[in-house]
């Protein structure tokens, strides 16, 4: 089951809206907007979120007690088989060969689909309840059956104090130049610093980052 098990459904959920009067998909743009709406549809989860990261795009959803997540909140997270650096698994974490596309959905109520990431034109739609999130979440319970567990193996030595800062502001929805005029720090240094994070962690885009961030434990250091 893939992307195109949605977009029937998704052409349904644009009559309906039509119909109905009411937007049941919101379009998100920008990297920072893109971002901060991962964060607070995180944030405000209060059962689940369940989230799926290809090897290639822009999602993450924080370990169980991770950053934007309550203790009490279960997370499952689905990602393609590593080809590269190594990641740390988890009882709640399956592999896959293949996942069609990011996404992150919170209590089976809105969810969060990249259609661009990685730039300042970043773009995604924020799906709310109707038939298109329902086939989002059937997608996301085919991929996570269809999962194995994710082998737990060693991470190298983790970031210095200040990148912890810098991940840290981050996380809590802060820009670049918000974390750089905070931390008295030159932009062009803290962008230097998060590719470096992204570097070690193994991952391509920032909101990959905070997953790993998390999963590694780098939020709890300090």
């Amino acid at each position: 089951m893939g992307l195109d098990a949605v977009r029937g459904p998704a052409s349904h959920e644009r009559k309906a809206e039509r119909l109905a009067g009411r937007h049941s998909v919101e379009v998100v743009t920008g990297a920072d907007a893109v971002a901060e709406r991962l964060n607070r549809l995180r944030s405000d989860a209060a059962r689940e979120v369940c989230t799926m990261l290809t090897g290639r795009a822009m999602l993450t959803a924080g370990s169980e007690g991770g950053p934007g997540g309550r203790s009490a909140v279960s997370h499952r997270t689905v990602v393609e088989r590593p080809s590269g650096p190594r990641r740390q698994g988890g009882g709640h974490v399956r592999v896959v060969e293949r996942i069609p596309a990011e996404l992150v959905i919170a209590d089976r109520a809105v969810a969060l689909l990249p259609l661009a990431s990685g730039t300042e034109e970043s773009a995604a739609l924020v799906v709310h309840a109707g038939a298109l999130l329902d086939s989002l979440v059937d997608l996301f319970e085919d991929i996570w059956h269809e999962g194995r567990p994710l082998p737990a193996e060693p991470y190298s030595a983790g970031p210095d104090a200040t990148d912890l800062e810098i991940l840290s502001l981050l996380l809590a929805g802060l820009t670049d130049a918000s974390v750089a005029k905070q931390l008295g720090l030159g932009l062009r240094t803290v962008q230097r610093r998060v590719r470096g994070l992204m570097e070690l962690a193994g991952v391509t885009t920032r909101l990959q980052l905070g997953w790993h961030a998390a999963e590694r434990g780098w939020t709890a250091q300090g």
